[in-house]
């Protein structure tokens, strides 16, 4: 079935209902919320289950977990698409707005605090404690379910960026794929200026939402070996890594396809897809849609490699970029059956389904998925670097109930320096300023 996507006049009427009724939730600063008890997962016989997804994740929902579940259970999975930078904010408006038409939450790790915060998530602590969460992704389980010691999902999505470059336009121009990020420079400029701008370098991603930009960021922000935050939790966006990180944006604006900073996630696929651009910092899944002749033009012409590193760190680094979990919402019809689908949704066999199938948007978040033979033949060439990636320890982004607008405060100050319009030491001091006063 189409997948709907929320209608302003709705947003709208859930905003006043939030403002009206003060359900005591975040609104409140409260963060109440419910729990599902340590029981076997409840009878799916004849749900429906009503799910707010990622607008990138409506392949997985609709034409690969509709199908099954409806063939396991005659059941039926009604699928309402958001736009990713909406995402989050409109989970906590179904909850605080009193319109509740949901039951599962497809939902940013980043933004977990805020929902729990809003009394959005159910809790899950007791049921997951008596089920068996062992093939899970070591790097993922906690960073994408637990907080302070509680936790309220389930690992769906185990994001992590790999560079994709364009093997074919590679050896036309004698290039070798990039290790460093001066390197990945280099080859840019020789690309876009010897190509006459018939293909260019790289294709940035700089929308500025921290989904795209902030991405972009933090890869760069690991290859030069820094962190958001230090070990103490106060915040590092003034480190010489992140002013590394974010000079090399700028840098590579001249080289890139233009503008980065109108680029999201459509139009950089659709560009490296096509040929149009010969390097993508971007999520795993790309392999799937590059070697699929219905979507790239580029099969069997492609790499991947690690993401760069820069500066004086010599050890290759992936993030967490993004991610996602299922959670269930506290509006939910029936929670019992939400959380039994949650887990049923997460399982071994739907992962590895849904990691392998091209379009899905859904990466590896369990050891069997990533290790699995049918896996790697449709991940190949990138399997490797994937699994490097999710088995080492990736840079983990804030999750706390701040992180989403914090986020989104380093996005914003990072497009004033990429534009041009401040400076990268004022914006990254800017964005610093901001999450002191929130963190510490």
């Amino acid at each position: 079935m189409p997948s709907p996507v929320l209608s302003r006049r709705l947003l709208l009427r859930s905003a006043l209902g939030a403002g009206a009724l003060g359900l005591g939730l975040a609104a409140c600063g409260q963060g109440t919320t419910a729990s599902v008890p340590a029981t076997a997962p409840a009878d799916l016989q004849g749900a429906t289950i009503r799910a707010m997804v990622n607008q990138p994740h409506v392949l997985a929902f609709t034409q690969l977990l509709a199908p099954a579940f409806e063939r396991e259970f005659g059941g039926r999975l009604e699928t309402t698409a958001v736009p990713y930078d909406q995402l989050t904010s409109q989970q906590i408006l179904d909850v605080q707005g009193g319109a509740g038409q949901f039951d599962v939450f497809d939902y940013f790790y980043f933004g977990l605090g805020a929902l729990v915060d809003a009394g959005a998530l159910v809790d899950l602590t007791d049921q997951l404690a008596v089920a068996d969460t062992s093939d899970f992704l070591p790097s993922v389980y906690d960073a994408y379910t637990l907080l302070d010691g509680r936790r309220y999902g389930v690992p769906f999505d185990g994001d992590v960026h790999v560079l994709y470059y364009n093997r074919e336009v590679f050896e036309t121009y004698g290039l070798a794929p990039p290790a460093t990020w001066d390197e990945y420079d280099a080859a840019a400029r020789t690309i876009t200026e010897r190509s006459g701008g018939s293909v260019y370098g790289a294709v940035v991603e700089g929308q500025q939402v921290p989904m795209i930009l902030g991405c972009s960021f933090i890869n760069r922000l690991a290859g030069y070996g820094g962190a958001l935050v230090g070990p103490d939790g106060a915040p590092t966006l003034t480190s010489d890594a992140a002013q590394a990180a974010l000079q090399h944006l700028i840098d590579v604006n001249p080289y890139a396809l233009p503008t980065p900073l109108q680029i999201g996630f459509d139009q950089a696929n659709s560009a490296f897809l096509s040929g149009q651009a010969a390097m993508l910092d971007t999520w795993t899944d790309l392999g799937l849609k590059a070697q699929d002749p219905a979507s790239s033009k580029i099969v069997d012409k492609w790499g991947v490699v690690p993401l760069p590193v820069g500066g004086s760190n010599t050890e290759h680094r992936t993030a967490l970029n993004a991610g996602f979990g299922l959670g269930v919402s506290t509006a939910a019809a029936d929670p019992a059956k939400a959380a039994a689908f949650v887990r049923w949704a997460t399982d071994p066999t739907r992962n590895l389904l849904l990691a392998s199938t091209a379009g899905s948007g859904i990466d590896p978040a369990r050891r069997s998925a990533l290790e699995s033979p049918d896996y790697a033949k449709v991940s190949a060439p990138a399997t490797d670097v994937i699994k490097a990636g999710l088995e080492g320890s990736p840079l983990v982004w804030p999750k706390d109930k701040d992180a989403p607008r914090l986020l989104q405060d380093l996005v914003d100050q990072l497009a004033l320096a990429i534009a041009g319009s401040q400076t990268p030491q004022q914006s990254l001091a800017n964005a610093q300023a901001s999450w002191e006063r929130a963190l510490t």
